[in-house]
């Protein structure tokens, strides 16, 4: 045994030498000195669980340590200071094997974290210098050498690379990247080294993003403790209850310590953590990073799944239809102004506005200042003429006569007003992700009975999509606080909300589990969230519910695996059938299958697809 883990479990260690100490004293004709070492050892460490228990009941908990200090002070007091021994040893040592446990199933937590890089090779003409990647400036060009972790996002300077993405995406395979691609933070540089411009600084970059969320849900106390008070307070009483049956029953105090040895309650303290740790592990695994247990409680109960749409339920790649003018504008010239506004807004339609001038070589306008009002579209001062771009009814606020454009199912128009009067409107499409039905129909199969779209897009837009993926309720044309109020609403809770941009970032924090399309980096959305999918496929919103309920399910089934053999154990110790050394030996074996089943959440896999 290594000094570390000495160090780690530290009183497992003691326990096992004084139990030796009290043993080869009582071999060598020194039994009362063997029985005073152990039992005052006994009752020593049984005093520091009862000072932690007061603690626990101070902060509004229930002490579940209570069963294995009475257990421990009732061997003591009755002269069975050898049982007494093993119940420290299985407390000390079940809390060793709990650790070990959740050391095991963080792996995959833990594999993020390690990884996470802290320096960067910054070039200063042909110079290479090493700075924290905190230092590291947007527009700083940077050296990744082979099998490295590309320490911020930025965009690939040299001709091409080959990347290893396997850690953000679940892509098995090198991706290849040209010139010009963005590459993100967390991706593996293949066997070259190649040179990348900072496009973000640490902060804002996409691994240091999910690094943070990682450390957060790994030192999160998984609060699943609500899941075993259920079960403690009536075992407490229980146990306790028929060990006073037994000793009454039979006169012989020896019985009540012969009840409570197998009462300890470990299968409540150890079941929960260990199988929502693992769940936690099997959920990075699939690219799901959840930040606490307790939201796979919510999720294992979810029965109203909400999404947004553009980005969401949608492709987030809109494609230009067609440009129609008002009159005294030309195409190329509506869409340069609106693409000059456009390239300061972080929405995905601004996205593909700026793309679609550069795809047909429109340059920008200079813009002096510009304003954007969250989903709802940007106002910018563009050379001498003021634009504003976005939805009808934001248009409409900066030219009254901005009619209604007529669009096909599906379709979507962005509005353009220049100088207070009507200057256009650019119809796009933005369709379905190919397995956004699929994806619907499988939470329905787990048992995800209603299921709504809300956009803030035209009710033409969202009914054609709806449609589509065979929504039957939606809500269109709603601001940030409209999709806030909307699930405040909902009845039928808990309610998952899953969403992908800033604007998204206040309804996913008011759902009872918020759910982030965060592979594009959707900083603020990710930060609201309980949960963030690391990969660009809306099927993980599936995989996550069933991961969940799977968990859930495992920790179930492990706490009443405990309980049951507990309870079976103590009815036949009651009769006198099993000493007390015995029963403390058994009650050892059954927090060891108690483990063992609840490690079962660590090793969850599901069949996930790359469909987006």
């Amino acid at each position: 045994m290594s000094v570390a883990v000495l160090r780690r479990y530290w009183l497992v260690a003691a326990t096992i030498l004084v139990s030796v100490g009290a043993g080869t004293a009582a071999l060598t004709g020194a039994g009362t000195a063997g029985a005073w070492l152990g039992g005052g050892y006994a009752l020593a460490v049984a005093a520091g669980y009862a000072v932690r228990m007061v603690r626990t009941v101070a902060r509004g908990g229930f002490g579940v340590d209570l069963l294995a200090v009475v257990a421990i002070v009732a061997t003591v007091l009755v002269g069975e200071v050898i049982a007494a021994l093993v119940v420290v040893l299985m407390l000390t040592g079940g809390e060793a094997l709990e650790d070990s446990a959740n050391r095991r199933a963080r792996h995959e937590l833990d594999a993020l974290l390690d990884r996470d890089p802290r320096l960067a090779h910054r070039l200063a003409g042909e110079q290479v210098e090493d700075v924290p990647i905190d230092a590291v400036a947007v527009g700083d060009l940077l050296l990744v050498r082979p099998s490295e972790v590309v320490p911020v996002d930025g965009v690939l300077v040299s001709d091409g690379a080959a990347f290893d993405l396997s850690s953000l995406t679940g892509e098995s395979l090198p991706v290849a990247l040209t010139e010009g691609e963005p590459v993100l933070s967390g991706a593996i540089n293949g066997a070259e080294a190649v040179r990348i411009r900072a496009a973000a600084v640490a902060a804002d970059s996409q691994y240091q993003q999910i690094v943070a969320l990682v450390a957060r849900a790994a030192h999160s106390k998984a609060a699943v403790v609500r899941l075993a008070d259920r079960f403690a307070l009536p075992f407490t009483v229980f146990s306790l209850l028929l060990a006073g049956v037994a000793w009454i029953v039979s006169s012989d105090a020896v019985r009540f310590a012969e009840v409570l040895v197998l009462a300890t309650p470990c299968p409540l303290l150890i079941a929960a953590p260990v199988a929502f740790i693992g769940g936690m592990g099997s959920a990075a695994r699939a690219g799901i990073i959840v930040r606490a247990g307790t939201v796979f409680e919510a999720l294992a109960k979810a029965r109203t799944v909400v999404f947004d749409k553009t980005g969401t339920l949608t492709s987030g790649r809109p494609a230009l239809r067609k440009i129609r003018p008002a009159e005294g504008f030309t195409a190329d010239e509506l869409l340069a102004l609106a693409a000059s506004a456009e390239q300061y807004s972080s929405h995905v339609l601004a996205a593909s506005v700026v793309q679609e001038a550069a795809s047909r070589r429109v340059g920008l306008l200079p813009v002096d200042a510009a304003r954007e009002q969250a989903s709802d579209g940007v106002f910018a001062r563009v050379g001498q003429r003021e634009v504003a771009v976005g939805t009808r009814a934001f248009v409409r606020s900066h030219a009254p006569a901005t009619p209604r454009e007529p669009i096909a199912p599906g379709e979507l128009a962005v509005y353009i007003g220049v100088d207070g009067s009507y200057g256009g409107a650019l119809i796009e499409r933005d369709a379905p992700r190919q397995n956004a039905r699929a994806t619907l129909d499988r939470l329905r199969s787990l048992g995800v009975t209603d299921i709504e779209m809300l956009t803030g897009d035209a009710a033409e837009t969202a009914a054609g999509i709806a449609a589509e993926l065979g929504i039957a309720r939606y809500r269109a044309e709603c601001l940030p606080a409209d999709k806030v109020d909307r699930v405040a609403s909902i009845a039928r809770r808990p309610v998952v909300m899953v969403g992908d941009g800033v604007n998204d970032a206040p309804v996913l924090a008011s759902a009872d589990v918020g759910i982030a399309m965060g592979a594009n980096g959707a900083t603020a959305a990710s930060e609201s969230a309980d949960a963030v999918l690391l990969v660009d496929d809306i099927g993980r919103v599936a995989d996550a519910v069933l991961i969940a309920r799977r968990t859930v399910s495992v920790a179930l089934q492990s706490i009443w695996l405990g309980i049951a053999a507990s309870v079976v154990l103590m009815i036949i110790a009651s009769f006198g059938l099993i000493p007390a050394v015995a029963g403390a030996l058994l009650q050892e074996a059954v927090d060891l299958a108690t483990i063992l089943a609840a490690l079962r959440t660590a090793r969850i896999h599901v069949k996930t697809s790359r469909a987006c």
